[in-house]
């Protein structure tokens, strides 16, 4: 199944789960990674990578001896992106986003210094929003950012509880237009 198939059908069977019917653009996957110093970054964490648009781009870019630590939930995501990238700094995670914590340990690393999140927030209950980002921020080095994308500002309450800085871009070329989030742990 191509990519494209591939989310065209998650889109529809996983609402939750997937927030569009089409990858990311480029012009989306630049402006996300704007503010990632990939020079100094050791330990990133990308959530819900779906096709893995952002995953290649960070991978591209990132140190030789940087981790980045990749959770997808949904199934053909996840076999999609372990049958396509074959990078020992990547540890494909087949597990929620809750578990951040948990897995940054399984793998003998205490903290982040970035969460990249395609994870399409609005959908999620408050709860789990909440304990995604409680998670996210916990987990980053002081000054480290959660940088999240989404196509409204419904979510940007949610951030602003957790994050003390949050700066807000907007990304027209993509489908559908999407709100960038770059959130500063500043604790």
């Amino acid at each position: 199944m191509t990519t494209q198939k591939s989310f065209i059908k998650n889109f529809w069977q996983e609402k939750k789960m997937v927030g569009a019917m089409s990858p990311s653009s480029k012009f989306l996957a630049q402006k996300m990674l704007k503010n990632v110093d990939f020079k100094k970054a050791k330990v990133i964490v990308e959530l819900g990578p779906g096709t893995g648009v952002f995953t290649k781009k960070i991978l591209q870019k990132m140190a030789p001896d940087a981790k980045l630590l990749v959770f997808e939930l949904n199934t053909d995501f996840y076999n999609l992106l372990n049958a396509e990238i074959q990078d020992k700094r990547m540890i494909l995670i087949h597990d929620s986003a809750e578990k951040i914590t948990e897995y940054l340990h399984k793998n003998d690393l205490l903290n982040a210094d970035y969460v990249i999140s395609s994870l399409p927030l609005a959908n999620f209950p408050a709860k789990l929003q909440e304990t995604i980002l409680k998670e996210s921020y916990s987990i980053l080095k002081n000054a480290g950012k959660y940088i999240q994308f989404q196509y409204s500002l419904l979510s940007k309450k949610h951030l602003e509880k957790q994050f003390q800085t949050v700066h807000i871009s907007f990304t027209p070329i993509n489908f559908p237009p999407a709100f960038v989030y770059t959130c500063v742990k500043e604790k």
